[in-house]
């Protein structure tokens, strides 16, 4: 019980009285390494995610947990819960693939018609959501919090999926997201979304040589080995 309370209010403190919780670092840190398990293709980057997202549920709705900092983010605390029933999904996709065939998921293009689907749903779900999350009380501009709930709603689904796009779904999202999250006093997962955009760049083009790779000859297992900045895609 003493570990949890103090894992709940232990923060960073800065100079002039700024401040960022602790358990926002760490459950970035958990979606940093739950992104690098999923360039690698591993079925723990599923619950470690999960373990991540819970921890943020509690920094976003600041007003119901009684953080310092009382901004809400509805976007942001709804597509963590999101994530956790979206995650289970992709953990168990992966787990049956896993057992099946040796490897969790084989990156794949989606179609064209997907792709018009996901955009389209990208807008017309940030159009939708605006509203309602602005009568709720998220923080202003709310079509960035509504952009980044669906947009990460798209992107989840497409890395359970396998669908190589996945990643370029990310980059849009860390694009809005890094401002919004700024601008509300979340520094810390500010910087981590400016972390991702570089790292979904880097993830969108692993996956992509996987899948090129993967078309030159069908029988390859391919592997991703990410030990260097510059992750190398080879065959077994």
């Amino acid at each position: 019980m003493d570990l949890l309370q103090w894992l709940f209010d232990a923060r960073i403190e800065f100079a002039g009285g700024q401040f960022i919780l602790f358990r926002e670092v760490l459950g970035n840190v958990f979606g940093l390494l739950s992104a690098l398990g999923g360039m690698r293709r591993k079925v723990w980057a599923w619950p470690i995610g999960i373990a991540g997202n819970l921890l943020l549920l509690t920094v976003f709705l600041g007003t119901v947990f009684g953080n310092p900092n009382s901004v809400d983010l509805l976007g942001q605390a709804g597509r963590q819960v999101m994530f956790i029933v979206t995650s289970v999904y992709g953990w168990v996709r992966w787990r049956q693939a896993e057992n099946s065939t040796g490897t969790a998921v084989q990156p794949e293009w989606a179609s064209w018609p997907t792709r018009i689907l996901l955009v389209v749903t990208l807008f017309g779900g940030t159009a939708a959501l605006t509203p309602i999350f602005r009568v709720l009380g998220s923080y202003e501009p709310v079509w960035a919090d509504a952009w980044i709930f669906v947009g990460s709603l798209l992107a989840t689904f497409g890395m359970a999926k396998g669908w190589v796009e996945f990643w370029l779904t990310w980059v849009a999202v860390d694009i809005v997201g890094v401002p919004l999250l700024v601008d509300a006093g979340y520094y810390a997962s500010a910087f981590m979304y400016l972390f991702y955009g570089m790292f979904t760049l880097a993830g969108f083009f692993v996956w992509w040589r996987v899948r090129s790779r993967r078309a030159e000859d069908p029988q390859a297992r391919v592997t991703v080995e990410t030990a260097h900045l510059d992750p190398t895609v080879g065959r077994e």
